[in-house]
């Protein structure tokens, strides 16, 4: 059935929802498991010249402390993916989570990637969401998780 899931996680309640669908699921098919977790760099705005604004990425301490929190969210779902006897592998990605998880998928071939329906009540669904986003880009099939919010 599948071989290879992708799931993407920020360490939310409703992230680990799906995240636990995506362990239960390649638990019960023996898939590969892999662990998406995406962060936006923030950036600064600096002048160029008298009139011109450009766009400075920020600084290299705050990507560090961001690589340690994606760390620290994936290695938590690592874990959990590990007691449950599933194959995991881990990507920390800087970038958009919707295409951050698309990608991941693309690279490594996967056959499903599952999402939490976070952001697809409401204003967010017409605004975009992630799983709204990575469902009309994806390359493979998509499972959005009902995760009440």
């Amino acid at each position: 059935m599948f071989q290879k899931i992708v799931v993407g996680t920020d360490g939310s309640d409703g992230a680990t929802v799906a995240l636990n669908t995506a362990i239960e699921l390649a638990q019960a098919t023996g898939a590969e498991l892999h662990v998406v977790s995406a962060m936006k760099a923030p950036l600064t705005g600096g002048f160029v010249g008298p009139e011109a604004m450009s766009v400075i990425p920020a600084t290299p301490d705050w990507s560090d402390a961001a690589r340690a929190e994606l760390d620290t969210i994936l290695g938590r779902a690592s874990l959990e993916a590990k007691a449950h006897g599933v194959q995991v592998d881990v990507h920390a990605e800087i970038g958009s989570a919707a295409e951050v998880i698309c990608q991941v998928a693309d690279d490594v071939g996967a056959d499903l990637i599952v999402v939490g329906s976070r952001g697809m009540k409401g204003g967010r669904r017409f605004l975009g969401s992630v799983p709204n986003s990575v469902s009309h880009h994806a390359g493979c099939s998509v499972l959005i998780v009902d995760t009440g919010s």
